[in-house]
């Protein structure tokens, strides 16, 4: 029993570290999106979040730690959505473009999700000089990965052409999602989620799908 009873405790002191975590992450996030990560202080982290302000170096060695954790948090969640409509789709028996679609949609419904860590991912992808810099490229690859696994299988089913340049047209069809779903929430937020993905189904149906042959 008592055994059991540390067990439940460390458990439930576990679940209280990583709300805490989520807590932080969330606050830097909208914090450095609105002013910029030089700008954002330890203290004003710890006060969004709700937090006294050692409890962030609890947990982080220090900002810079903090925002490199934060990537890798975020693009994780992005990457394990990616998989969930691959896996989804392969167990409805889906076709591989219809599997790239549905990694589409999933990529517009977590940019909805998390707007402002999107924002800030788009931005520090193309900064350099930053310490969480090599941290960027290799988290990046991982949520590719998912987009060029589906583009190899398509063309070894022969469902998409052999002539796909899979590492360049799996980063382009990130960086379309990416893109295209930030322009639609800066400047044309009267459209709704349906019609954007409508849009680029379009486009993908139109660039990528078709036979060997």
């Amino acid at each position: 029993m008592q055994k059991a009873a540390g067990a439940g405790g460390s458990k439930a002191g576990g679940g209280r570290r990583t709300a805490t975590k989520a807590k932080l992450y969330e606050a830097a996030v909208t914090l450095i999106a609105e002013q910029g990560f030089s700008a954002t202080t330890v203290d004003e982290i710890a006060e969004r979040a709700g937090v006294a302000k050692g409890t962030v170096y609890y947990n982080f060695a220090s900002k810079a730690e903090l925002f490199e954790e934060l990537l890798r948090y975020g693009v994780g969640l992005l990457t394990e959505s990616l998989q969930r409509a691959v896996d989804d789709t392969a167990r409805s028996g889906g076709t591989k473009v219809a599997a790239l679609d549905a990694m589409i949609r999933s990529g517009l419904d977590f940019i909805a999700t998390y707007p402002s860590f999107t924002q800030l991912y788009v931005a520090e992808l193309y900064r350099t000089g930053r310490a969480w810099q090599s941290t960027l490229l290799v988290v990046r690859q991982q949520a590719v990965a998912v987009v060029e696994g589906v583009l190899r299988e398509g063309v070894a089913a022969g469902e998409l052409s052999e002539e796909i340049d899979i590492p360049l047209t799996a980063a382009a069809l990130v960086g379309m999602v990416l893109v295209a779903a930030l322009d639609w929430q800066a400047f044309q937020p009267e459209r709704s989620i349906d019609d954007v993905h409508a849009a680029l189904s379009r486009l993908l149906q139109g660039r990528v799908a078709g036979t060997r042959g």
